[in-house]
């Protein structure tokens, strides 16, 4: 907080947020950051509370994460994607003393509150048809100080909380503490600590304007729009991501960087208007959130440039590998194998590839699951003793990840350990990972999907879905046989079926739940 603050002090006339006609000087963001958290206070939120942000993309909604965190609060992240049971279960797991809706969400934030036996504050970010209190006008009312008396968090408090999934009644929250935020600014201090590389590119102070294309209650948005605040960049905040609407926002306000999840790149690669020179500002376009494909990847540097950057982490590991756009491009054209990779380890991160059950590290290019350790790793599962002590063993947090790492400590991703089909009478493994990159070499194919389906016989068949490009003809039977030709028999896939776009999560990658859903109802 002290360094955004810091920034936000100097230059004061300078841009600091931005969504369509609303912008903010750092002044205004400052004193407007200061009102929210008096008003926040008021509610009787006391350092150590937890706060529920139940937010769309939204400035007021950068500033209520930063004022939680303000006056000594829990940021507790509440995602749109989870259904009325879970949410309400995430509330009341979270002991949330209050909660923040954007008036999209209010009836749901109602419901998820009204259900909790905590009863927390119902707070709005503006007027809403819902008994809830309008935050913002309370800080209208509110002086433009810094709240003080706020003692700094131990080392060890939770200070942050994701939503990782979980079941009905039972959400996985990932916990973090300061020391995620405090490795951000030792690296902004002192970028040549190591000569690892980082998980966000270097920005440049003053210059740099960043776009917050993914949720801002999920890693990737959170992680972006505070590395884009610690530097003194613009941070200018996407809505909802529609490729037409994002490529004008990255042209119109000269964007120099911003992250994406797969689909999201996709889906700009395949616009009409995504041609060389479009975009003259773009730096630097950070690729996470799940594996993406280098036929694709090869294409976005075609088109824009040598501006991807790899990286790898989730909620529990915001940060584990990363893979700067200048050694993708040099590197991979001598290793055209180092396109499949997420990179190498970040400062001050370990990786081991270690078997089922197992604490020892298997030799180099073994698949086995990722297991990582350092300051980005989760303090726990918050709550949740059990899942906790199953997930981290002395530091060393167990991913559900499945890759491999080769000579040089590059990391390879090859499937989720749930979305591993294992199908055959040998009970083998099909990585969807290798059958998504391959499909997607094919003509006509702008998307895919590979999961496995129940089958009597060998437990599970391969079933793949295409989003095909319009007006191509992509013949399912000739799939299958490309397919069986490169992979083996193993591979080959049971049934093909074509879409016009794959489904996908809040968080915009492909969500295979809703494939393997539809294909059980017979859609």
């Amino acid at each position: 907080m002290d360094r955004i603050l810091q920034q936000w002090h100097e230059d004061e006339e300078a841009e600091a947020l931005v969504q369509g006609a609303q912008r903010l000087t750092r002044g205004e963001a400052r004193r407007r950051l200061f009102r929210l958290g008096h008003a926040l206070r008021g509610q009787g939120l006391v350092p150590g509370d937890g706060v529920g942000l139940f937010l769309a993309n939204r400035v007021d909604s950068v500033l209520v994460q930063l004022a939680v965190h303000l006056i000594g609060c829990r940021v507790v992240f509440l995602p749109p994607e989870p259904g009325p049971g879970e949410l309400a279960a995430l509330v009341e797991q979270s002991r949330a003393r209050a909660v923040v809706t954007d008036p999209l969400f209010a009836q749901r934030a109602a419901d998820a509150a009204g259900r909790s036996v905590h009863a927390p504050i119902l707070l709005s970010l503006g007027p809403c048809e819902q008994r809830c209190t309008d935050l913002l006008a309370l800080a209208d009312e509110c002086p433009e100080v810094r709240p003080d008396g706020v003692p700094a968090p131990g080392a060890d408090d939770a200070v942050t909380v994701f939503y990782t999934g979980g079941t009905l009644g039972r959400p996985k929250l990932a916990a973090h503490s300061r020391k995620l935020y405090d490795a951000m600014v030792e690296k902004l201090e002192d970028p040549t600590l190591n000569s690892r590389p980082a998980a966000f590119p270097t920005m440049k102070p003053g210059t740099d304007r960043v776009l917050a294309s993914t949720l801002l209650t999920h890693g990737s948005g959170h992680l972006t729009s505070i590395r884009a605040l610690m530097t003194g960049a613009a941070l200018v905040v996407l809505p909802e991501f529609e490729a037409g609407a994002a490529l004008t926002v990255l042209r119109d306000e000269r964007i120099t960087t911003t992250m994406l999840v797969p689909p999201m790149l996709y889906a700009l690669l395949d616009h009409s208007e995504c041609e060389p020179g479009a975009l003259p500002a773009l730096r630097r376009i950070v690729v996470s959130g799940s594996a993406t494909s280098p036929s694709r990847l090869q294409q976005a540097v075609e088109v824009l440039g040598p501006v991807l950057s790899q990286g790898y982490g989730q909620s529990e590991a915001l940060g584990v590998t990363a893979f700067d756009a200048e050694d993708l491009v040099s590197e991979g054209a001598q290793r055209s194998e180092l396109w499949r990779s997420c990179g190498r380890a970040i400062s001050d991160v370990e990786i081991e590839i270690r078997g089922e059950n197992s604490t020892e590290a298997l030799p180099v290019r073994q698949v086995g699951e990722v297991c990582v350790h350092g300051q980005t790793v989760m303090l726990g599962y918050y709550e949740d003793p059990e899942r906790t002590a199953a997930a981290l063993h002395d530091g060393w947090l167990r991913t559900g990840d499945m890759g491999y790492l080769d000579e040089e400590g590059y990391l390879y991703l090859v499937d989720r350990a749930k979305d591993i089909i294992v199908t055959g009478g040998t009970s083998d493994n099909v990585y969807s990972r290798v059958l998504e990159d391959f499909l997607l070499t094919l003509p006509g194919v702008r998307n895919a999907a590979a999961v496995g389906v129940p089958d009597q016989e060998y437990g599970e068949a391969v079933q793949i879905f295409l989003a095909t490009t319009e007006g191509a003809d992509v013949d399912p039977e000739a799939v299958g046989a490309a397919v069986t030709a490169e992979l083996g028999e193993l591979y080959s896939p049971r049934k093909t079926v074509l879409l016009d776009r794959l489904p996908t999560t809040k968080v915009g990658k492909v969500d295979k739940k809703a494939l393997r859903a539809a294909w059980t109802s017979g859609a």
